[in-house]
């Protein structure tokens, strides 16, 4: 069962995904607000064949604030970074810059506004990346960043990247850490159904100590790590 609701998704998710992409650059023309039509489309529709073909149910504890604030979430699967666009109606998220060289997505990428993280490319870029930050503050959208950098196991809870705490210390802004367990069901060629949980932990205010945020928002993060 779970090798057809997966055969399913794939073809589903995946084919209507793509129509997305061009739906995006058609967008584009018409303005951002068009564009963010068509992501959000494309943010109802994963979670819908999550829900409907994988079995999946999506259990949300807390309260996302949907203005500037700083944003860290585990990453364990493609899954969250998927899902943002249902968790947030304008998210400002902090990508790998080589996903902007995908065909059609890269570009509907940056036009939405997503942030690009160009790791080994010096002052320069970091420099861009925090103008481009500061423009999404002033348009009055969260920016969400993966603080491990990448995916990782469930149950592992590495240390954290180093830019994160340099983007909190540069940004000033307070950060809301986001637990989720999406491993387990989500990460791998089988999905499998069950359910799906976000914990979101308290604010941790602006202008702590790089230890005391790394500490909070690392012990937040990994609140659902158990793996019963």
């Amino acid at each position: 069962m779970s090798l057809l609701r997966s055969f399913l998704f794939y073809m589903l998710f995946y084919g209507f995904s793509a129509l997305l992409v061009v739906a995006s650059v058609l967008a584009i023309p018409f303005g951002r607000h068009w564009l963010k039509r068509v992501v959000a489309v494309w943010g109802r529709w994963h979670r819908w064949c999550v829900q409907s073909l994988l079995g999946i149910t999506v259990n949300v504890e807390g309260h996302l604030p949907d203005e500037p604030v700083l944003i860290a979430v585990k990453h364990e699967s493609y899954f969250e970074a998927i899902d943002l666009p249902r968790l947030l109606s304008f998210p400002a998220v902090f990508a790998k810059q080589e996903l902007f060289s995908i065909p059609g997505w890269g570009f509907s990428a940056k036009v939405y506004g997503l942030v690009p993280v160009a790791r080994d490319e010096g002052a320069k870029a970091l420099r861009h990346m925090l103008t481009t930050a500061r423009q999404r503050i002033g348009e009055g959208r969260p920016l969400v960043i993966f603080p491990e950098g990448t995916r990782v196991a469930h149950g592992d809870d590495p240390s954290l990247q180093s830019g994160f705490a340099g983007l909190y210390k540069l940004l000033k802004l307070p950060v809301v850490p986001v637990a989720v367990n999406s491993g387990p069901l989500y990460n791998g060629l089988v999905k499998r159904s069950g359910t799906i949980t976000y914990r979101i932990g308290e604010m941790i205010p602006a202008g702590l100590t790089r230890a005391e945020a790394e500490e909070r928002v690392h012990a937040a993060i990994n609140a659902l790590n158990s793996r019963d």
